[in-house]
């Protein structure tokens, strides 16, 4: 399985962005799928995650009522639209997937390599 971010850029705060996830070497419905970031100096973090479905997510307490997280398993692709986005969200972008759905999709077992977010004026 192989994870493709996309749709990172540079953003003014409160401004959106969509990024996206590309799946490829097998149907990526087998898998739960989850976004995370990691900020200059910082640990990496969860920020949301979706069931294989798509019938159930959870988020990070930071991005919850401004992030969605969706998937289309026809395209082999997840999403993650983030609203009223703010400085503190810049970070690098990653999405990984795994065959357990678990709160902010801990112990994945996939990594894309990542996509750059900055939100700055």
């Amino acid at each position: 399985l192989q994870l493709v971010e996309s749709g990172g850029g540079w953003v003014q705060p409160g401004g959106s962005l969509r990024l996206s996830c590309a799946a490829s070497g097998i149907n990526s419905d087998y898998y739960a799928i989850g976004w995370f970031r990691q900020a200059p100096g910082k640990e990496r973090e969860g920020v949301s995650c979706i069931s294989r479905s798509g019938g159930s997510t959870n988020y990070a307490d930071s991005v919850k009522g401004r992030f969605t997280i969706s998937r289309n398993n026809t395209k082999n692709t997840v999403y993650l639209q983030m609203n009223s986005l703010k400085p503190e969200d810049t970070a690098v972008y990653y999405c990984a997937a795994g065959v357990v759905f678990s709160p902010l999709c801990s112990g994945m077992n996939y990594w894309g390599k990542g996509t750059l977010v900055t939100v700055s004026s």
